[in-house]
Formats: C-alpha cells, structure tokens, sequence
C-alpha cells in the first residue's frame, strides 16, 4: 500500500515539474515534509543552484505543532529570499496536495513578502 502512495507523488510530481522551472528572474521554491520535519529552498534550474533554503530541523524558533512549525519555516525563507533580492517564485508542492503544512508554509511566505 505505501509503495503504490510513493508511485502515485511521483507521478504527480512529474506532472507538475513538467510545466514550472526556475530561473533567475523568477526562481522555483520547492518544499519536501517528512514525517516529522519541512523543508524549503529556492532553487534556480538554469544553473541548478539552490539560492535560498531554510528547515525545521534542528531550528529553535521552529517550535509547536508541524503545521506552525511550516508556517515559520515559510517566514524564515521568505525573509532570507528577500534579504537575497528575491522577491516573486513559483511555488513547486512536489506532488504533496496543497493542504495542511504545504499549504501554511506557502500561505506564511506570502504573508512575509514573497509573490508565489
């Protein structure tokens, strides 16, 4: 059952890579969740250089349930973005519906100043 859920994001997850690319004017910001943990970075695919990341792991201010924990993971690359001169991305889900820790981590961006 779990390998046919693993099968099913991949192919959603090249479904959605197909049509969104990041480049230098408007960067990709692709989010993983483990079971525990967010990740996001910002990601220039014409030079496959990953400009801005941030994540939950090991982080202090990122404290409380997941989905809090994602909405500060969002601020902090929204800010570091910013702070890099990056103001609009494409926002890359990965295959993850956009729900629950997706969908605070995009919305808690957005609120920090970035354009998705």
């Amino acid at each position: 059952m779990a390998l046919k859920k693993v099968l099913k994001r991949a192919k959603i997850k090249r479904r959605i890579r197909k049509k969104i690319t990041g480049n230098s004017s408007m960067p990709r910001l692709s989010v993983f969740r483990s079971n525990k943990q967010i990740y996001a970075q910002i990601i220039d695919d014409s030079v496959g250089k990953t400009l801005v990341s941030a994540t939950s792991f090991n982080n202090k201010g990122a404290t409380g349930t997941k989905s809090e924990r994602a909405a500060f993971v969002g601020k902090e690359v929204a800010e570091k973005a910013i702070k890099a001169g990056i103001d609009k991305v494409v926002f890359d889900r990965n295959g993850y519906l956009y729900h629950g820790r997706v969908k605070s981590l995009a919305e808690s961006a957005r609120e920090s100043g970035l354009k998705l």
